[in-house]
């Protein structure tokens, strides 16, 4: 059974606008902390907070403390994770909805209170993935499609209505609201949580659509995972992975005047690809970072299924900290967050190499270098810079398919 967490010995407050607010201090554990990668300091803040000696063990924090000499054993290393939330897009989430339901028919059944079944971990459910257009280049044309949007699906918000107001620790965001990773972006991340006894902790997601990586854009450690092993995640249970190598992608120089995020993005793809990063983690550093607004970061992040790592992440910094303020985030909750990332030395100054910490592998990138470039032609992810275009195109009217 679950027992008392053994590392709550380390817990620590600090004070914002009067109000006591805890946090563990894992730089408790020894020296080896401030050396890990900042993707695997919020895994290690998982782990230790979440410790019990049942699901997730002593050994299982040691195991990710020690993370320079395991990256790379033999077979590699089990870890536990349990992310802070799940985030839904319709076509998963609403089996995820259905299950739920089905639960608390059973347990109606059996004689108990279904109104005891809930998430456990907190979830976001985006309907608006996908919208079918059958109006178009008229100003009504969008309030024509949502209307024929809710006539067609009728049943099925009607249930997701149901269910917005049923379950405790699930949000429902309506129709009509956005593509799913924008508004985990713009309006969903928490970026630091704020938990049961005023403890604070680092946002991390996992979710069902595949572009969830476009997250880590702004500092929140997140990727896809399938329906069922979301579900699990939503009834309690942690994920089980493999501890990731961290490769530490240098960002330097300045990008020209014409040369687009989309540029940068296939200049960095092509990259990754010919390094190999399957189930890796990639960590953006250096001081070409702090030139990068959050949706320069975020269109890296989101093109992560197509260099093939599990994240590609760039942590938390000041301009992090003013794009929650841009984006309308609660004054109050934005100094709490800042504050618990410089208690936590997890506020990066990508300008500053003094926090860098030691990665499996470390590639480099001039930004200086990235020219303006189409994608394609046949796929997302390959690059032609534009004064290659008329050659590449006619090369490709005499390739094979």
């Amino acid at each position: 059974m679950a027992g008392i967490n053994p590392y709550n010995k380390y817990l620590k407050t600090f004070e914002v606008n009067g109000k006591e607010y805890k946090y563990y201090d894992l730089s408790a554990l020894g020296p080896k902390y401030d050396q890990l990668p900042f993707s695997i300091k919020i895994l290690l803040e998982s782990a230790v907070r979440n410790c019990d000696n049942f699901q997730i063990k002593e050994n299982d924090v040691e195991n990710i403390l020690n993370w320079k000499e395991n990256q790379k054993v033999d077979g590699g290393i089990e870890i536990p994770f349990k992310p802070a939330r799940v985030i839904l897009q319709d076509f998963t989430g609403v089996p995820a909805v259905v299950d739920f339901a089905a639960m608390r028919d059973a347990v109606k059944d059996l004689g108990g209170n279904p109104e005891k079944i809930n998430p456990i971990c907190p979830a976001d459910l985006v309907i608006d993935h996908s919208i079918q257009v059958d109006f178009a280049r008229t100003p009504d044309a969008l309030q024509k499609n949502q209307d024929l949007e809710f006539e067609r699906n009728h049943e099925r918000f009607t249930f997701l209505k149901w269910g917005a107001k049923a379950f405790n620790n699930m949000l429902i965001v309506p129709p009509g609201s956005g593509i799913v990773h924008q508004v985990n972006l713009e309006y969903l991340a928490r970026v630091v949580f704020t938990g049961k006894d005023s403890v604070m902790y680092p946002d991390t997601v996992v979710g069902t659509d595949s572009h969830t990586t476009m997250i880590n854009g702004l500092g929140v450690l997140g990727w896809g995972v399938g329906g069922i092993e979301a579900e699990a995640v939503m009834l309690g249970q942690s994920i089980s992975m493999l501890l990731p190598e961290v490769i530490g992608y240098k960002l330097y120089g300045s990008l020209d005047q014409y040369v687009t995020s989309t540029d940068l993005v296939l200049t960095i793809t092509k990259h990754l690809r010919q390094l190999g990063v399957v189930g890796k983690f990639v960590e953006f550093y250096g001081p070409g970072v702090a030139a990068l607004s959050i949706a320069d970061r975020a269109t890296i992040a989101n093109m992560c299924p197509e260099y093939g790592a599990t994240v590609g992440f760039f942590p938390v910094d000041e301009i992090s900290i003013e794009y929650l303020r841009q984006t309308n985030r609660d004054e109050q909750q934005v100094k709490r967050i800042e504050a618990y990332l410089k208690a936590t030395k997890q506020l990066r100054n990508y300008s500053s190499g003094d926090n860098d910490p030691v990665f499996t592998q470390e590639v480099s990138l001039d930004l200086a270098t990235v020219v303006s470039s189409v994608s394609g032609p046949k796929r997302p992810n390959d690059r032609v810079s534009v004064s290659s275009m008329k050659a590449d195109f006619a090369a490709c009217l005499t390739n094979k398919v």
